[in-house]
């Protein structure tokens, strides 16, 4: 098992299908492409390395311009916010502050700080903006969340078994995962999950199932648990004691804080909505561990496109979401400046039609309502899949 020590020292990885082969065919390929041609396959992954290589011979001043200005603007709304909520006592500041603090978390974490960490602006040569030393306003250390995002589920996306961001060691999200009593709380855990997604993904990174399953080993976890810490009593102390003790000065610390709490939550149920849009609305396709075994290039391009759903609406929206309202984009290519996703999403979407693939995309409020219905759905068994008293009973 790779240790966070080593994961900071080395260059995090960004999947690409580059290592797969460019012909051939997996033991089986899922049914929304199990009418193309081997050729098929092929030829479309050819057109998708060809839309990627037009992006990277046009990226430059403008992409770096881009980024810039957008980290300028989160500093710059994080510092109005908490000036704001240092004289919180009055109604319209910490009204003012609260939605600024929300809006650059929003903005730090989504369109910065995801996007950073998968080494989208590495290019720039700016070691203020790289994938190697940017650490987030999140409580999960960056490392680690490079390797189980990164590293895991971009490389395993949906695939029931592997990728372990299918309900998140906590939530039953497919049906061909096997179901227990435990998953009649799935409305109430995922509810639970929203305000406090942070934390749920940090606890989520210690991968705590590898280690009881003997295949994250002691130190490692002992690395993990002290990275998570140091990172938690930081966040704690900028959010929730620095703040609010400078706004004692003025009166305020009780609203700071409440204040601070808010951006959070804010932050975190808008994190959770945008995230779980991405691979559970209707539409969007699972994996066996035989659609993945002998998997080409092309085969690869085929389970992101089909595995991922994407967010309709407008250049705020996109901002605000990270860019990953292109979710099926973004799998794609994970490497590309998210400033430049939409512009890809036409071709995307053009060679899914060509290829009679589906493209599945929504507006927010309908993405996030069919992925609540799952949510719903899973938590009870399938009929004909398990009875309570036969169970009881064996």
């Amino acid at each position: 098992m790779t240790t966070l020590t080593e994961r900071t020292e080395t260059k995090p990885v960004v999947t690409r299908p580059g290592a797969l082969a460019a012909t051939g065919h997996p033991l089986v390929r899922p049914p929304a492409a199990a009418h193309l041609s081997d050729e098929q396959i092929a030829e479309l992954g050819r057109e998708l390395d060809a839309v990627r290589d037009e992006v990277l011979a046009k990226r430059g001043a403008t992409d770096a311009a881009y980024i810039r200005r957008v980290i300028k603007v989160q500093r710059g709304l994080e510092i109005a916010g908490r000036a704001s909520l240092l004289v919180g006592r009055n109604k319209a500041a910490w009204v003012a502050g609260t939605a600024m603090l929300s809006v650059a978390k929003i903005l730090e974490n989504m369109e910065i700080g995801h996007n950073v960490l998968h080494g989208q602006w590495d290019w720039m040569r700016d070691p203020d903006i790289h994938s190697t030393t940017w650490e987030w306003d999140f409580v999960t250390p960056a490392r680690s969340w490079q390797h189980t995002h990164n590293d895991l589920h971009h490389r395993w996306t949906n695939v029931v078994g592997k990728d372990r961001d299918v309900g998140y060691n906590l939530l039953r999200m497919d049906a061909d995962q096997p179901w227990t009593p435990f998953n009649l709380g799935n409305p109430l855990y995922n509810a639970i999950l929203a305000p406090v997604f942070e934390w749920g993904i940090a606890l989520y990174d210690l991968e705590i199932p590898e280690y009881k399953e003997g295949l994250k080993s002691k130190e490692d976890m002992s690395r993990d648990l002290k990275a998570v810490g140091v990172k938690a009593v930081k966040q704690f102390t900028k959010d929730y004691a620095a703040t609010p003790a400078v706004a004692m000065l003025t009166g305020s610390g009780k609203q700071a804080l409440y204040g601070t709490l808010a951006a959070n939550a804010i932050r975190n149920v808008w994190a959770h909505a945008v995230i779980f849009c991405g691979h559970f609305p209707e539409g969007t396709d699972t994996f066996t561990e035989e659609m993945v075994e002998g998997e080409t290039r092309g085969d690869w391009y085929v389970r992101q496109m089909i595995g991922s759903a994407n967010i309709s609406g407008s250049k705020f929206m996109h901002l605000m979401t990270g860019n990953l309202s292109h979710q099926v984009e973004h799998h794609c290519f994970p490497d590309l400046p998210s400033n430049r996703y939409a512009e890809v999403a036409v071709k995307v979407k053009e060679i899914c039609n060509r290829y009679g693939l589906p493209y599945t995309t929504g507006p927010l409020p309908k993405q996030v309502a069919s992925t609540w219905a799952k949510v719903f759905k899973l938590a009870l068994p399938e009929k004909g899949r398990f009875s309570l008293r036969q169970k009881v009973t064996a």
